[in-house]
């Protein structure tokens, strides 16, 4: 018997071997890595899951049972779950590593509206979504989960959303002709440090949007990402109290809010090339 005849036969049992590890977690949203060591050719017991969620191949294949139509999942193929759904998995040719997004039903809401009609439970990884999906991954790497990371999130989330569900949805449907007002609140908050400007997911809540219309309106606005935008404010009052010789560097990178020391070091490095330390030497005061 060949291996698609072996993958008709109906559920059993079937123990699957996971590690999920988490890559970033918010209120909004959850990342996480999964490895499945599993080698089997039958369908798993069935599973229901209560979340939005969109997993994307890093390496490895298998294959997945929803509503009773079988998916070859890849890295060229990435399978989108609704809650309530129930799935079955089999792993014929050993075993996968995974991106799995899960999402809150306000956020999928804020993306394929309160209408929408999925067409499909699997979506195509064509170059620009595999590169969202490295993006991702390579933010998550920065420490920026609050701004830079969710950024990635939101740019891939809206590509796959837009290949899986059909009819208007709000990113399809935005205007832009109020971006200059909502920018021009977005930098009064984030000027004035108010606490909802600690996240771009409070941010646009603050402001009445979505946290997809407040992260596009600023290039379209201001020719950069918010979460660019925003390090320019943070890193002016580094610069100032560097200037100012204040401090610790880990004080000064709490009080601006950055994860850690090594969070300020690096974004430092990235926009000026060079470290707080190096910095602190060139603003000293000349002798």
């Amino acid at each position: 018997m060949n291996i698609l005849a072996r993958l008709s036969d109906p559920p059993r049992s079937v123990r699957r071997v996971l590690t999920a590890v988490p890559v970033a977690t918010r209120p909004e949203f959850g990342i996480s890595a999964v490895a499945c060591r599993d080698d089997h050719t039958r369908w798993s017991a069935p599973e229901v899951r209560g979340d939005h969620r969109i997993v994307l191949v890093r390496r490895g294949r298998f294959r997945r049972m929803a509503a009773g139509v079988p998916a070859d999942i890849d890295a060229t193929l990435a399978y989108v779950g609704a809650p309530g759904e129930e799935e079955s998995f089999a792993h014929p040719v050993g075993g996968d590593l995974c991106t799995a997004i899960s999402v809150t039903p306000k956020l999928w809401r804020s993306l394929a509206g309160d209408v929408a009609r999925p067409t499909g439970r699997t979506v195509y990884v064509d170059p620009r979504l595999d590169l969202a999906h490295r993006r991702l991954l390579a933010a998550a790497e920065l420490g920026d989960v609050d701004y830079a990371l969710s950024e990635e999130l939101l740019t891939l989330l809206s590509a796959a959303v837009g290949r899986t569900v059909a009819g208007p949805t709000p990113i399809g449907g935005m205007s832009v002709g109020r971006d200059r007002d909502l920018v021009a609140a977005a930098r009064e908050a984030i000027a004035e440090g108010h606490s909802a400007s600690e996240t771009l997911f409070s941010l646009a809540e603050l402001l009445g949007v979505s946290p997809y219309r407040l992260s596009r309106a600023f290039p379209r606005e201001l020719g950069v990402s918010v979460t660019r935008y925003r390090n320019r404010v943070r890193i002016g009052r580094a610069l100032d109290r560097l200037e100012a010789d204040e401090g610790s560097l880990s004080t000064l990178a709490a009080d601006l809010g950055y994860a850690d020391q090594a969070h300020l070091t690096r974004t430092m490095r990235q926009h000026l090339g060079h470290t707080p330390t190096v910095l602190r030497r060139l603003l000293a005061p000349s002798r």
